[in-house]
C-alpha cells in the first residue's frame, strides 16, 4: 500500500480547519472538537446551540458531496469490509469518549490552547497511530 503525498491539498485543508476552529472560538467561545459538536447536536442540553452545531455538521457532510458534483473525483480506497468499518467507527467513538475528545478537539484546538490533557492525548494517539501503521505494514505485511 502506497500513501499519496499531497502537500498542497493537505495544507489547504489544514488552513480551513484551523480557520474554522479560530472563528468558532472567537465568535462563540466554543471549542471545535468534531465528536463534541456532533454529541451536542444529537444529545442537546438545550436548544441554544443547535444552529451552529447543525451548520458545522451539515458542512462536514455536504462539502464532499458538493465536491463530487463539481466533477472533482477523489479516489478513496477502503481495503476492508463493511463490518470492519463499523467496528473501527465504534472503536474510534469509544476512544473519543474515553479520551474526553477526538483528534480535532485535542490535536487542533487543545494543542493550540496548550492544554496539558490535550498534549498528552495527542502524543498518545500519534504514537499509537505510528505503531499501528508499522505493525500492519511491516510486521503483518498488509
Amino acid at each position: 500500500m502506497e500513501t499519496a503525498f499531497t502537500p498542497l491539498p493537505s495544507l489547504g485543508g489544514g488552513l480551513l480547519i484551523g480557520t474554522a476552529a479560530v472563528l468558532l472560538m472567537a465568535l462563540l467561545g466554543r471549542i471545535m472538537g468534531a465528536t463534541g459538536v456532533l454529541g451536542g447536536l444529537l444529545l442537546p442540553s438545550d436548544g441554544s446551540e443547535f444552529a451552529w452545531r447543525a451548520a458545522l455538521v451539515g458542512g462536514m457532510v455536504t462539502a464532499p458531496v458538493l465536491l463530487a458534483l463539481t466533477g472533482n473525483r477523489v479516489a478513496v480506497e477502503v481495503p476492508v469490509t463493511l463490518p470492519m468499518l463499523i467496528g473501527g467507527g465504534l472503536l474510534v467513538g469509544f476512544g473519543a469518549a474515553l479520551g474526553s475528545g477526538c483528534t480535532s478537539g485535542h490535536g487542533v484546538c487543545g494543542m493550540a490552547r496548550l492544554s496539558p490533557r490535550s498534549i498528552a492525548a495527542t502524543l498518545t494517539f500519534m504514537a499509537t497511530t505510528a505503531a499501528t501503521v508499522f505493525i500492519i505494514r511491516h510486521v503483518l505485511g498488509a
